[in-house]
């Protein structure tokens, strides 16, 4: 099997899922623990993603890897609904939404710490 892992076309598909989450780059590569320059760099097709960003993408986005790498649009239904709900939400639930989903990530992330500190 050829698999073709095109940078410019991943980069495509991640722009494309923070826009259909109506985030700006900073906000986005905040949540998912890059700098803005590296994301505009995976954007653009320049820099390839690591493991580790392409797990924050998934786990952030709820998108598949088959999805982000291979362009595979079987994207689960439900991420979708969220996506068009967001997509039309007002910018009072978007930050709502978007301080609730960053809390989350902090919280869990300071849980992984202690649990790997003991």
């Amino acid at each position: 099997m050829d698999i073709n892992l095109d940078n410019f076309e991943i980069g495509n598909r991640i722009r494309s899922l923070r826009e259909d989450m109506c985030m700006s780059r900073e906000k986005f590569s905040e949540m998912i623990d890059i700098s803005e320059v590296f994301l505009g760099q995976i954007e653009r097709g320049e820099s390839s993603l690591s493991i580790k960003t392409l797990l924050s993408i998934v786990a952030f986005t709820g998108s598949s890897t088959d999805f982000i790498l291979l362009g595979d649009n079987s994207q689960n239904s439900y991420t979708q609904k969220i996506n068009r709900m967001l997509k039309y939400a007002s910018s009072n639930t978007l930050d709502l939404i978007y301080n609730l989903i960053h809390d989350i990530h902090t919280f869990s992330k300071k849980e992984t710490k202690q649990t790997k500190s003991k």
